[in-house]
């Protein structure tokens, strides 16, 4: 591949330097050619052409020019294939030539390619071009296919939909049976669009359920006394909606409805088990006995699980053993109800076993373990082994030409096209060829693949791999500023994004330590420092030194605990609040045992160990998870937060 190139330059340069002159080249002109503008690459084009990214290249500029470069685009496909710059420019290609109602193109494309992905917008877009060709039968049976669907279908849908229902295929009956669709799927505003074309007792059907799930204190309030099925299913869905606000207001709508109208058994049981665990969940002092009369067949593993956190909160340790000596056999044989099991024995002061389902758990590196460890007085379980390298193996992965794409994409900076590239590569390979990929991964610094590479081979004891010290200048300068431990920046980091710079969250949170955008705005104001969006928050010195001093100042907002400083970042510091005790002091760890959510609860169990690993690695020192634990106080008076602190849940 580089020899045409091995001879244009002086005999002492590595392939290696030509690489480096490679990425740095493609650095450089990639922004002008994703804008259209080819001229820097091509005074750049002999170094270039023979770089394993020439492909992502052109076909960045000919997704720029893809109108008038028709000429181009199908050589450039016939010639990459099925590679991933040839499948993005195709699609983008395909959506082009419908637009521009060449369909006889499109339509090739599209056969030879889409007809059997189920890609709804693609599907919508042949059968328009059939329906201009003069129609065929597949229009009509495939056309009812994509309306029967409880969400909005894609744009390109609507002409098809428009010829159906002039053609008299979408009939009532058709109507019908996606208004029902869209209310299981929850899509009431679809569901009234549909009903406008049936009639007053959908449109009011529809109504209702778009006021049971916007105001449903009021909608429960102002029950009709009719009652039919359907009726029943909105109120039941109102006392779930307001259940998540208020459980207590929920169940007092609950005991007079039950008074005045009939449910099955099936469903009061049901609406019973939902109210007991937000009751539990918001920690409301009914949740115990809720919990405790629900019918048996409203009793699963998750009523049982808050069964015991509900115990715990109110120091009935008694029944805590009870719950949890009848879960089934794996749920009480994991890490977390057997050291609650031996916590509860020592409380109620029977300490049958105790020592030794401790010391059980003190072997093991994790949460659990290593508060079994703390309560024994024993040193941490770090259990480190390096992961043994196999260097045939090593070897045959490096050469393998979909790593080098993923690894080239990597160095060059678009890392997400990357982590997809190489994701799909290791997808293939054995459990044995995984595991020595990520070593690769790791030799690359390339942290965020390493780790989940190694993950999914359950290989969890290489902690140099799947702890690394990335940033690592950064994390102990901008730690120290904000006056935290750096380990616990670098453990927030890990647990928030893997180091991934570009990473955005479902929610909307960017970067290393996952800033949501208007966080990270308010948070640069706050320091006097210069933000401009995504740039800011995408470069990883600028991102941790935000995200260190958000968590310093979550730190001193709860009066220097981290349990709570960890959870508000994940969280919301305004949850936090409201999770705090009413009236007596808490046990940091019952505390933590009954965050509500289950993403908050693993967050902050993870972070605190991954802090403690951290801590381990840089130092060589054990600082213990119980030294963290003071008790968690009730609640003070509101303090006032600015809306930009209010992190949303998801944004790990």
């Amino acid at each position: 591949m580089l020899g045409a190139i091995l001879v244009c330059v002086a005999p002492a340069m590595t392939i290696a330097d030509i690489l480096d002159e490679q990425r740095a080249a493609f650095r450089e002109v990639y922004p002008a050619v994703e804008r259209g503008d080819w001229e820097p690459a091509a005074r750049k084009e002999a170094l270039l052409r023979e770089y394993v990214l020439w492909p992502d290249l052109r076909a960045a500029w000919l997704r720029a020019h893809v109108d008038d470069a028709a000429a181009d685009v199908r050589p450039f496909l016939e010639k990459y294939g099925t590679s991933k710059p040839a499948r993005e420019l195709r699609y983008q290609f395909a959506l082009r030539l419908a637009a521009k109602q060449q369909f006889p193109e499109y339509l090739e494309l599209y056969r030879s390619w889409y007809g059997s992905l189920g890609i709804a917008k693609l599907d919508c877009l042949a059968l328009h071009a059939g329906i201009l060709a003069g129609g065929n039968d597949r229009i009509a049976s495939h056309g009812r296919e994509l309306w029967l669907t409880g969400r909005s279908q894609a744009d390109e849908c609507d002409p098809v939909f428009d010829y159906l229902r002039g053609a008299g295929v979408l009939d009532e009956q058709l109507y019908r049976e996606r208004f029902e669709l869209a209310v299981a799927e929850r899509q009431f505003s679809l569901a009234r669009y549909l009903a406008r074309s049936l009639n007053e007792q959908y449109l009011d059907e529809a109504n209702a359920w778009i006021a049971a799930q916007n105001t449903p204190d009021e909608f429960l309030g102002s029950a009709a006394p009719v009652m039919n099925d359907t009726r029943r299913r909105q109120l039941m869905y109102a006392i779930e909606r307001l259940a998540y606000r208020d459980a207590e207001l929920a169940s007092e709508h609950w005991q007079r409805l039950r008074e005045k109208q009939e449910f099955s058994s099936l469903q009061a049981a049901g609406i019973s088990r939902h109210l007991a665990l937000w009751l539990a969940r918001q920690h409301r002092p009914a949740a115990f006995d809720s919990l405790r009369a629900l019918p048996s067949e409203a009793v699963d593993v998750e009523v049982q699980r808050w069964l015991v956190r509900s115990a715990l909160r109110q120091h009935s340790f008694e029944e805590a053993i009870a719950v949890i000596e009848k879960l089934p056999e794996d749920e009480r044989q994991t890490d977390e109800w057997q050291y609650w099991l031996a916590i509860s024995r020592v409380e109620t002061g029977d300490e049958k076993d105790v020592q030794a389902i401790l010391a059980t758990l003190a072997e093991k590196r994790g949460y659990y373990g290593f508060l079994a460890a703390d309560e024994l007085g024993r040193d941490y379980s770090w259990a480190h082994v390096a992961l043994p390298e196999d260097r045939n193996a090593l070897k045959r992965l490096a050469e393998d030409p979909s790593l080098i794409r993923a690894r080239e994409l990597y160095y060059v900076g678009l890392e997400s096209r990357g982590r997809s590239e190489w994701d799909d590569a290791v997808s293939t390979l054995q459990a044995e060829d995984k595991a020595q990929a990520a070593l690769l991964a790791h030799g690359w610094g390339w942290h965020s693949r390493a780790i989940a590479t190694l993950a999914s081979v359950e290989h969890y004891d290489d902690l140099e791999i799947r702890y690394p010290l990335p940033f690592r200048e950064q994390f102990q300068r901008h730690s120290e500023t904000a006056q935290i431990p750096y380990s616990w920046a670098y453990g927030v980091a890990r647990s928030e994004s893997l180091f991934m710079p570009d990473v955005r969250s479902i929610a909307g949170a960017v970067g290393v330590m996952q800033l949501m955008p208007e966080t990270g705005r308010r948070t640069a104001f706050e320091m006097k420092l210069p933000y401009s969006g995504l740039i800011t928050l995408t470069d990883p010195d600028s991102n941790i030194q935000l995200g260190t001093f958000y968590l310093g100042k979550m730190l001193r907002h709860f009066s220097d605990n981290p349990i709570l400083a960890t959870a508000a970042y994940n969280a919301g510091p305004l949850r936090v609040e409201k999770w705090l005790p009413e009236v007596d002091r808490l046990d940091a760890r019952i505390w933590i045992e009954n965050i509500p959510f289950n993403e908050t609860r693993d967050y902050v169990r993870r972070v605190l160990v991954t802090d403690a690993i951290f801590e381990w690695r840089l130092t060589g020192e054990t600082r213990r998870l119980s030294d963290k634990f003071a008790a968690i106080e009730p609640s003070p008076q509101p303090r006032q937060l600015a809306d930009a602190d209010r992190k949303r849940i998801g944004g790990s």
